[in-house]
């Protein structure tokens, strides 16, 4: 009998069973852990550690600085995507790193021989209530705020900015704390310090608003500076994007591809991850092969083949991997590794995020849930009286033409005719991504609590599953009623 070199074409038949979310549940065990109590403390890369195991998909629908932004002062991490200039990810990482600096570099300045009716417009244009009064040779000669020109009591609103601004200034050198500089702010009783050189230039801001939003987002995911953390997605052979974003400081790289188990994309990620000192994160991968290949240069694995609500994949090329099947084949591997997972799509609850945790991922990465945020970059229509945001796969249409077609390992066609992997939507509007983020993780901690796991390893190492039929997936959800209040984190629609 012919043989292919898998067996038989008889034998391929005999295949091996593969389960998704809907298929298992988590068994209930003996807890003394309350879910609040839980920490979702885990790593998604070699070196970067975050509060809450959430990543934003590199979806151009779905992540830009804005959310990613969010994502990190809330604990977790965004990853931008790549349909944009190499240019255009290097500004965008450097927004989100600028974003809670302790010392603001891109700072408002006047000149003392503006008019105060310039300077007031100029502040008002900027979203400012003050700025250094500097010389042209950068010298900090006073600072001027509101308060200093409304009503224009004493000056009027064409006078220069010297006969208004305060000329006793408070400065601080590059070397000041936070601490220092709420003491220095509350004992002149000002609310902005500016920061100055040996030679009593400036080189920055401190201000009262930026200290205290840094205090208020205790969970926030930062580097050894300081600064918001924030991955980036590039191309399987874009060195060019990876070395621009790894300059701008970004965290993490993604090499974000459909199919990362090519040999040609191995290579290109091998090559990539020699030359930027950022992390390199390798995927979509969905098996135990895969992640033999990669395990022993890349920091971390992500894994997905086509589980996304607007992929096509499986229906348009045949092939795929069960999320749960997929997860818990690549972290057989990692784990010995010691490099950590991330499950790449198909959750729509948090209970399936959980449930990914369990197999072995140590974070999650979500799309669909995110697109409909405020922060997020689609744009808001109005269907039937309801809001809904854009939302598309990487592999649709729109997406591909926009640049992202090499994700799939395809040039673009020349007379335009893409095969594509993904389809153009729309997904409800939400509201705040903190809302959505606080509402995920609270589920998870949740199904952390019924297992009696006060950490994610813990909860990885004593976790067991349960096989549901389909009568069970029917259970599982409310059933025999007519819902008259939405809860925040279920939609019997979802």
């Amino acid at each position: 009998m012919a043989k292919t070199p898998h067996g038989t074409f008889s034998e391929k038949l005999r295949v091996p069973e593969a389960l998704t979310f809907d298929d298992v549940l988590l068994k209930p065990m003996e807890s003394r852990v309350e879910p609040d109590e839980a920490s979702t403390e885990t790593r998604v890369s070699t070196n970067v550690t975050l509060q809450v195991p959430v990543l934003s998909a590199a979806m151009d629908t779905v992540t830009e600085s804005g959310l990613a932004i969010a994502m990190a002062r809330n604990g977790g991490l965004g990853v931008l995507h790549r349909n944009m200039t190499v240019e255009e990810t290097a500004e965008e990482v450097e927004r989100v790193k600028r974003a809670d600096e302790l010392i603001i570099r891109d700072v408002v300045t006047a000149s003392p021989d503006q008019t105060v009716r310039d300077v007031d417009s100029m502040m008002e244009r900027r979203g400012v209530s003050g700025a250094p009064v500097v010389a042209d040779d950068g010298t900090v000669l006073g600072i001027i705020s509101g308060t200093d020109i409304r009503p224009y009591l004493e000056v009027g609103d064409r006078d220069e900015v010297r006969e208004a601004m305060t000329d006793e200034v408070i400065t601080a050198s590059e070397d000041v704390t936070a601490r220092d500089a709420l003491e220095l702010m509350y004992e002149h009783k000002i609310e902005r310090v500016p920061v100055v050189d040996d030679d009593g230039k400036l080189v920055g801001l401190v201000t009262m608003q930026g200290i205290l939003q840094r205090r208020e987002y205790d969970q926030a995911a930062r580097d050894d500076e300081g600064r918001l953390r924030v991955g980036v997605a590039v191309g399987p052979f874009e060195t060019d994007r990876a070395t621009a974003a790894d300059e701008a400081g970004a965290d993490v790289v993604f090499i974000d591809c459909a199919h990362a188990h090519n040999r040609n994309v191995v290579d290109s990620a091998r090559d990539i991850k020699s030359q930027v000192d950022a992390d390199v994160v390798v995927g979509n991968i969905g098996t135990r092969e895969a992640a033999e290949a990669l395990v022993d240069f890349a920091d971390g694995l992500k894994v997905g083949i086509g589980p996304g609500s607007i992929c096509t994949t499986r229906v348009v090329s045949g092939a795929g991997m069960p999320q749960i099947t997929a997860v818990s084949s690549v972290a057989d591997v990692a784990v010995e590794h010691d490099v950590p997972v991330i499950a790449d799509g198909g959750i729509r609850y948090s209970g399936d995020a959980i449930k990914a945790i369990a197999a072995g991922a140590d974070a999650v990465m979500l799309g669909s849930y995110f697109a409909g945020t405020d922060e997020a970059p689609g744009r808001v229509i109005t269907m039937n009286g309801k809001k809904y945001k854009q939302y598309r796969g990487m592999g649709s249409v729109g997406a591909m033409r926009s640049g992202g077609g090499d994700r799939y390992l395809k040039d673009e066609p020349e007379d335009e005719e893409y095969v594509p992997e993904g389809v153009e939507a729309a997904t409800p509007y939400k509201g705040s991504l903190a809302s959505e983020l606080h509402q995920l993780v609270g589920g998870m901690q949740s199904g952390m609590g019924y297992v009696g796991a006060e950490s994610i390893p813990a909860f990885k190492e004593r976790s067991e599953f349960v096989r549901v039929s389909s009568a069970g997936q029917q259970e599982s959800h409310a059933h025999d009623v007519v819902i008259t209040d939405e809860a925040p984190n279920y939609s019997p629609g979802e």
